[in-house]
């Protein structure tokens, strides 16, 4: 009664409350495995991942071979990013229930996150080959042909699942990020929008953001070997003065070209994405915003440099690059921070980092006494 009343309360939403009701049903019957798997899963939406791996270790604790616990168990180390022990988890849910199409879905999802793509795409079709019609199942094999750079495959997928359920968020928005990969700008961001529209105790204003934080990124990819190349140009053109009217029109033409890029991502996108950047992370927001400073300014030196030939301008311009990394540094730390599971995976680093040194210096201070005590039993 108690599991079934809050199934009922997750579907609508209100996830406080089934966690209130599983709780109290867990006060009378603590080893009801079923409930602490279906608490694991409240907590795990609720974002509260060591939470949830606790209650799921009790279930598995009181119930062993029950599969769906393994299938969560491997949910909550992916959140934690723990892959390893999350391809356990997932494996033995397979091996308990080898006929469930889910646990082959998340065993998918726990190959895909360190990339071992072809044996999560294994995965992800023998589920669908239990269950065609699954819309996890699609959009699981769509997610992980997106993240290894399928893009095709990855839309005919998220297509098919939103042929058998239009109105699922999470594939709208694999969409919405497949559109923004192919830059169909408006259709993205108008898809986001709807979805945020929708959801809206849960907006995701990093993803609406993307028409900014993507132009910075395919910037640094080349944008810095441009401005390299006019310094070296520049450089030339001190010795050969052949060289300087070549240099001045490449610096133009790069400044051209950036400026154009930006207009064809910026313009079609309007506002949102600037609203969006100011309701998300502060290290993310400053290092988004510091890092289209540092374009502007890259592309102003570049256009100075090409209408009056000043070779510093171009050196100027390079020293840009380094601001430039280092945001992008920022940008993806802060893009993270507030992701619970990465944080908490942070701290367990951190925590790694401070035994390794707490065991060196012992080590050392154990190392030192003896040969103390050797040299003065030599003397």
């Amino acid at each position: 009664m108690a599991y079934r009343q809050a199934r009922q309360l997750i579907e609508i939403g209100r996830d406080e409350q089934a966690e209130g009701a599983l709780r109290a049903a867990l006060a009378t019957e603590p080893g009801d495995a079923d409930l602490l798997t279906l608490l694991a899963f409240v907590l795990r939406r609720q974002r509260d991942y060591p939470a949830a791996l606790r209650a799921v270790d009790a279930a598995i604790a009181a119930a062993p071979h029950l599969a769906e616990a393994h299938a969560e168990r491997a949910e909550s180390l992916m959140s934690l990013l723990r892959d390893k022990d999350a391809i356990a988890a997932a494996r033995e849910a397979v091996r308990l229930a080898p006929h469930d199409p889910g646990g082959h879905f998340v065993l998918a999802r726990a190959l895909a996150a360190p990339r071992r793509y072809d044996e999560a795409r294994a995965a992800a079709q023998h589920g669908l080959s239990l269950a065609p019609r699954s819309v996890e199942g699609l959009l699981t094999l769509a997610d992980l042909e997106r993240d290894a750079g399928n893009r095709d495959e990855a839309e005919r997928a998220a297509r098919a699942a939103l042929d058998l359920d239009p109105t699922d968020a999470y594939g709208r928005w694999l969409l919405a990020m497949l559109d923004a990969e192919h830059l169909r700008v408006r259709r993205s961001l108008r898809t986001l929008r709807d979805v945020a529209r929708e959801n809206p105790a849960r907006p995701d204003v990093i993803s609406m953001t993307w028409p900014i934080r993507s132009l910075l990124s395919a910037l640094r990819r080349w944008f810095a070997v441009a401005t390299v190349l006019v310094l070296v140009a520049a450089l030339c053109a001190l010795r050969w003065e052949a060289a300087l009217l070549p240099g001045r029109i490449l610096a133009g033409l790069f400044a051209a070209v950036v400026t154009g890029f930006a207009l064809r991502v910026l313009v079609p996108a309007g506002r949102v994405p600037w609203r969006c950047l100011r309701l998300a992370p502060w290290l993310l927001r400053r290092a988004t915003r510091a890092g289209s400073v540092t374009v502007v300014v890259m592309v102003a030196l570049l256009l100075a440099y090409a209408m009056t030939g000043l070779w510093w301008l171009s050196l100027l311009a390079v020293l840009g690059i380094p601001v430039l990394w280092g945001c992008a540094a920022a940008e993806a730390f802060g893009a993270r921070m507030d992701d619970p599971g990465y944080m908490h995976a942070m701290k367990d680093l951190a925590g790694d980092f401070r035994s390794w040194g707490a065991e060196l210096g012992q080590w050392w201070r154990d190392t030192r006494k003896d040969l103390r005590e050797a040299w003065k039993g030599d003397a």
